[in-house]
């Protein structure tokens, strides 16, 4: 009896594994790189397209007189770090989606006439949620500069842009793989936006400002008068230019990004209620981005940590390092009036046919915040635009609320100043949540802020000076 129930235990987790391997593990399999199971359908099915929101083809298998097939990139290397690319491995929606590309949901008849006609079933398609126009403008807006920029929809958490250069050609990766892995070439195969680590900066102050409001009922009542500089034991910081702004409360504090009177609030805050404020916005966590090779946000300070620590992390330096789309994830929990929502590049699938597969539907990742909160916080960055460091943002045609940051980092071999700028429009009925990093740029408000303000223009305005958007 013994023996036999053994069997039948080890059966039952059998069956428990095999159903847990196939529904809750499935999607995670069959989208994993190094799964080479879709290289058997080659043979039998043509690679569907992969196409913008608004059906512009991004990439699309070509089959010529002989029957070669050949992968094409229509729009080159504006889309090139979320498509990804087919050959010399694969990269990108072209890895995360293979399963579905080479997949086809048409009748079993259509697809028993397609082998009658020796033509391969064609793969389903799969459209995403970026718009065309905005990427092409996000892309001219970045220009020569390296970094990343990412847009989202700020009610649903759609990611409508996302650019990383230095950037390559897909169509031409075979071609140019020998440069494009050397260093000369500046890692243009990784995408900033989502894999960049970088300080902060004073874009960080936006959860500074929250945990501090959390342990301080009577934050508004917040004063600080600011020398230029603030001393503590032997750590002296600087507000940039050492510039003095006086007598300050917490919303001026906020807007003028003063270094003096945050290093002061880094002071006064409980390390440890600031490290679980911070896990819980994501930091140190995995993050809930599928189809997205991503790395995970670091936050450093410990319970015990120097006063030195504890003012370099309070205006966003030190150890702490984020990525572009983490920043705008918690931008736009903000500007969604506390809920964090779950970023996403999918729209839905359909067949060759135009028969829907699947799709996206917006959903809620976690409340970070209280309405309430997410309401003072919108006031500050407002202010920034209005009359802090943002101020080139203010216009009378679209309303705009954001935060700049000016990001020092030192790697042993190179010192520069990393330039942000994360932000959203339209403040009373947000519509664009907006994340812009540009590397080495200085200050957010002399590199950042003005890509930000040529990308917000074309998309408002339909215009650009520059480029004749």
């Amino acid at each position: 009896m013994r023996v036999t129930w053994i069997f039948i235990s080890m059966f039952l987790i059998l069956c428990t594994y095999l159903v847990y391997f196939n529904v809750f593990k499935a999607e995670e399999i069959n989208t994993n790189t190094y799964n080479t199971k879709q290289n058997d359908r080659k043979s039998d099915i043509q690679r569907g397209q992969i196409l913008a929101a608004d059906g512009e083809i991004l990439a699309a298998t070509t089959v010529d007189a002989e029957g070669k097939e050949t992968r094409v990139y229509p729009y080159g290397q504006v889309f090139s770090h979320v498509v990804g690319y087919y050959e010399n491995g694969k990269s990108g929606l072209e890895a995360k989606c293979d399963y579905d590309l080479t997949d086809s949901h048409i009748s079993f008849l259509e697809q028993l006439e397609y082998t009658a006609e020796g033509q391969k079933v064609l793969g389903d398609n799969v459209y995403l949620t970026l718009d065309t126009d905005l990427q092409q403008a996000a892309y001219n807006a970045l220009g020569a500069y390296r970094g990343a920029v990412v847009v989202m929809e700020a009610s649903t958490g759609k990611i409508l842009a996302m650019v990383s250069k230095p950037d390559f050609d897909p169509g031409t990766i075979s071609e140019n793989w020998e440069f494009l892995t050397t260093d000369d070439a500046g890692s243009p195969l990784l995408n900033r936006a989502t894999q960049g680590l970088y300080p902060p900066g004073s874009t960080f102050k936006i959860l500074t400002t929250l945990a501090f409001m959390r342990q301080n009922p009577d934050y508004q009542n917040y004063t600080y008068e600011c020398g230029g500089f603030i001393t503590k034991e032997d750590v002296t910081v600087t507000c940039y230019n050492s510039e003095v702004h006086g007598w300050e409360d917490l919303k001026s504090s906020f807007a003028h990004s003063c270094n003096s009177s945050y290093c002061n609030i880094g002071l006064e805050l409980d390390n440890q209620e600031f490290i679980d404020l911070c896990n819980d916005f994501g930091f140190n966590n995995s993050l809930p981005l599928n189809y997205m090779e991503y790395s995970k946000s670091q936050f450093n300070l410990k319970a015990d940590s120097s006063y030195g620590e504890q003012m370099t992390t309070a205006i966003g330096q030190g150890d702490t390092l984020v990525s572009p789309l983490h920043m705008a994830m918690i931008t736009q929990s903000i500007a969604n009036g506390g809920v964090m929502m779950t970023p996403y590049l999918i729209d839905h699938i359909q067949t060759s046919k135009g028969d829907l597969v699947k799709e996206t539907t917006p959903t809620a990742y976690k409340t970070v915040m209280s309405a309430q909160e997410a309401g003072v916080l919108t006031e500050y960055m407002r202010e920034t635009v209005l009359s802090g460091t943002a101020t080139t943002l203010y216009n009378e045609t679209y309303s705009c609320a954001g935060k700049t940051g000016s990001a020092e980092y030192d790697n042993g071999t190179q010192q520069g100043t990393h330039s942000w700028f994360v932000g959203f429009t339209d403040v009373d009925n947000p519509e664009l949540v907006i994340s812009v990093l540009i590397e080495d740029g200085g200050t957010g408000s002399s590199a950042a802020v003005p890509v930000t303000k040529q990308i917000l223009d074309s998309y408002y305005y339909n215009y650009d000076n520059s480029y004749g958007y």
